[in-house]
């Protein structure tokens, strides 16, 4: 049976955020699943005995590799993350005062916290309708909290040169070769460089046809 592709988003974004990557995709089947910070969560069915390629963006590795809500064939990273915080073994993580800051102004003004985020992301005006703060703050508390080092077994981790989210030393020390695959982007590559993710991921896919 051919695989699916389950995808899911990091922190800030929507279903939508995956749009050019599926098209670029083309007749590689895909499911997205929303973890709600726009409004309501939803996770569409998979088709039943297809073999699973599960891709977390950035938050959306770390959520998979916390929840296991399926078994999957293979797990790709694209600008994600096992850990995201520094802790005394894990010296190349985000200050832990960072996320602290922005969940205490989280309360007062969501949609600039959101949007002082997504432009270092490198995305001007992105939506801010039906922003849910009580997701956002769990989003940045499991960033600022989840350690998913330990079992973590990634396959493919698709990374940005130009990441201004996460360090290169960040990604070489969770992804060491040969399993890092390095292009020349940012935080964002299934929406500015979808075509080269697509073909990553469509090798990943035949791998296990």
């Amino acid at each position: 049976m051919t695989p699916v592709l389950l995808l899911v988003h990091g922190w800030g974004f929507d279903a939508s955020f995956w749009e050019p990557l599926q098209e670029a995709l083309g007749d590689i089947p895909s499911v997205v699943w929303d973890l709600g910070f726009h409004g309501r969560p939803a996770r569409p069915a998979l088709p039943e005995g297809a073999p699973v390629v599960a891709v977390g963006h950035s938050l959306g590795l770390l959520w998979l590799l916390k929840e296991k809500p399926l078994a999957w064939e293979r797990l790709v990273s694209i600008n994600g993350f096992s850990r995201f915080t520094k802790a005394e073994d894990f010296p190349y993580g985000v200050a832990p005062r960072l996320l602290d800051r922005m969940i205490a102004k989280l309360a007062d003004d969501p949609e600039a916290v959101f949007l002082d985020f997504m432009g270092r992301c490198g995305l001007d005006h992105p939506p801010v309708e039906g922003l849910d703060l009580s997701v956002l703050s769990w989003g940045l508390k499991a960033l600022a909290e989840w350690d998913c080092r330990d079992g973590a077994v990634v396959d493919l981790a698709l990374a940005g040169r130009r990441d201004a989210i996460l360090t290169m030393g960040m990604t070489d020390a969770l992804f060491p070769p040969p399993l890092a695959r390095w292009h020349d982007g940012g935080h964002l590559l299934p929406l500015t460089d979808p075509v080269w993710c697509a073909q990553q991921l469509r090798a990943v896919v035949e791998s296990i046809k």
